[in-house]
């Protein structure tokens, strides 16, 4: 209760509980709405800390489990922060623009991630010597386009397991390609918006700088508790699956040495019924001298 307490002073310090103007409000947030004050409302905290648990203990099991979560901030508040976090954790973001088709047409986003890759290989090679100036200038301008946009998805081999949303009015085409490929959504709700299109909403102020930096620092921290759990159970994976082989070896050579043993032993057998025999009395064999000597 007291870290609920804590959490909820920090929150209130941070300006997380301030809404948008009453004629601006979506009626789906009433649940989250404390009051209204001055024409603006009032988000109610206690709603906010139980949203923004239940979704980082969802972050927490995703990380995990060793899926991909992706944030998505394009909006000019959050890109700094977003990016710092998501790098913080390796996981892929977008704070620059959405493409359309990000998710619903990866296969194609790929292929341009995979070119801005060769010109950095290029680049590095020193295969730029090589051409033009016309062309290495028009080569370096397309890769920091492409890097300014594909930056931040560059690692990510597949699509994503859930998307993290600042602002899910102002992300709606992240939102709707996430929503028809299935894919889980947290988002960062404000009283303009409608809380029933994500997964999991954490009603709050979705535009001032220092509320999006404490929610995202909060799931950040939640992710990469996930991730050394991750950790330490392949390390104790390990250790089980070293010390379940260790006494099959052992086992394997005992057996080994018996069945040395057991073939020593027959061998030594064989070899002293052969020295038996050439150590016994000897045939006598008739000699063809005396036979001829005897006609």
């Amino acid at each position: 209760m007291e870290n609920n307490t804590s959490l909820q002073q920090q929150l209130l310090e941070a300006g997380v509980h301030f809404g948008h103007l009453k004629k601006k409000w979506n009626p789906k947030m009433l649940p989250f709405i404390f009051a209204e004050k001055k024409g603006i409302h009032i988000i109610d905290l206690n709603k906010t800390v139980e949203g923004l648990q239940e979704t980082a203990a969802a972050m927490k099991q995703i990380a995990r489990s060793g899926k991909k979560i992706m944030f998505v901030a394009t909006k000019k508040q959050a890109k700094e922060i977003v990016t710092e976090c998501a790098q913080k954790v390796n996981m892929p973001y977008v704070t620059d623009r959405w493409l359309g088709g990000m998710l619903t047409n990866f296969n194609t986003v790929r292929k341009s991630v995979k070119k801005m890759q060769s010109i950095e290989k290029m680049l590095n090679d020193g295969t730029f010597d090589n051409i033009t100036k016309k062309e290495r200038l028009q080569l370096s301008r397309d890769k920091d386009k492409m890097e300014k946009v594909l930056g931040g998805i560059a690692n990510m081999g597949r699509i994503p397991a859930a998307l993290f949303l600042v602002d899910i009015g102002h992300e709606h085409i992240a939102l709707a390609e996430a929503k028809r490929l299935g894919v889980t959504t947290f988002g960062l709700v404000d009283t303009n918006c409608d809380p029933n299109k994500v997964d999991f909403s954490i009603p709050g102020n979705d535009d001032a700088t220092k509320s999006i930096a404490i929610i995202t620092q909060y799931l950040t921290a939640a992710i990469a508790e996930g991730l050394a759990e991750r950790q330490v159970e392949k390390i104790e994976e390990e250790t089980e699956e070293v010390t379940e082989r260790g006494p099959k070896f052992d086992e394997g050579g005992e057996e080994g040495r018996e069945r040395g043993g057991r073939g020593a032993g027959r061998g030594g057998n064989r070899g002293g019924n052969a020295g038996g025999g050439a150590g016994g009395p000897k045939r006598r064999t008739p000699s063809t001298q005396k036979r001829t000597s005897a006609r």
